[in-house]
């Protein structure tokens, strides 16, 4: 990486411009083409620098529910098991572990029906019964960002 792009990355994790074209503003704010901007943000998804660009939102205040899960997963059923998981649209996070519950993952719903029937669903759709649903008592990080 060089310093254009760590000032590309510094802007879109933290001042990221909310306008009909966000990467022009991008590239006025480091004095390089728009064009330049998407392909360098383009190169560095490609080489895993950048994993997403989105919004972050409060899915409680939007009246959601969610919690973390912990699945005790074969090895040989590893994949299977992760592509039904990203299946699901309220997935948002799924990361393997070095540990027995060996995939934890995320999954926000509408509401906690919903988001029960998504478990039990999962557990059938896969044959992992063991699956522990782990409800946030409290908020300890709302934001990852990095200063490049």
């Amino acid at each position: 990486m060089d310093e254009i792009d760590k000032k590309i990355l510094n802007i879109i994790q933290k001042d990221f411009p909310i306008v009909e074209a966000p990467f022009r503003v991008v590239a006025e704010k480091i004095g390089t083409a728009e064009d330049e901007v998407l392909e360098r943000i383009r190169r560095m998804k490609r080489e895993g620098i950048i994993r997403r660009i989105g919004a972050v939102f409060d899915a409680k205040k939007l009246g959601y529910v969610s919690t973390l899960c912990a699945a005790r997963v074969p090895e040989e059923r590893l994949r299977a098991f992760v592509d039904t998981v990203n299946s699901y649209p309220g997935i948002t996070h799924n990361y393997r572990r070095n540990h027995a519950y060996n995939v934890w993952f995320t999954i926000i719903s509408p509401d906690e029906a919903t988001l029960q029937s998504s478990l039990a669903e999962i557990r059938e759709r896969t044959g992992i019964p063991d699956i522990l649903s782990m409800k946030a008592s409290r908020t300890f990080k709302i934001d990852a960002s990095f200063t490049v």
